[in-house]
């Protein structure tokens, strides 16, 4: 059974996500962008917990990723769109990195893509993310 809290934070997450992908198309603007992060940001607590969002976002060996996409947020906020965004977006790889090749392990099998994520050149790609082996790999949360 899914709480209440996980069903807004993933309606906030969607609107998050909605409203950074209108900033992005509206040539970085960058009050959607910030009502995108805040969403988003939002969204992600009530999804996985404060518990788990400041443990995930305290952790040292991720500290250049946290930096880049926290400062990549004030930098949306304090008006500068478009390099906040690329901020966001090396801190989000740096964050998420491990993560990226299993999703693409499970896309495999999916009918319509899965041709193209067997495709050598996108398994080494994919591949490339995340340290170490496949024995160590694990979602990032």
């Amino acid at each position: 059974m899914v709480s209440d809290n996980t069903k807004i934070g993933t309606g906030l997450m969607f609107l998050g996500f909605t409203f950074l992908f209108l900033g992005i198309l509206f040539l970085f603007d960058s009050a959607l962008l910030a009502l995108g992060d805040i969403l988003f940001l939002t969204g992600l607590t009530l999804t996985i917990g404060v518990h788990r969002t400041l443990r995930f976002f305290s952790r040292r060996d991720r500290l250049r990723g946290i930096l880049a996409f926290f400062g990549g947020v004030a930098l949306v906020l304090l008006r500068w769109p478009m390099i906040g965004m690329v901020a966001q977006v090396y801190g989000l790889v740096y964050l998420f990195g491990q993560f990226f090749p299993i999703a693409a392990a499970s896309l495999k099998d999916v009918p319509v893509i899965g041709g193209v994520f067997r495709h050598p050149a996108v398994e080494g790609f994919f591949s490339s993310f995340g340290r170490g082996g496949a024995g160590d790999r694990r979602a990032p949360v």
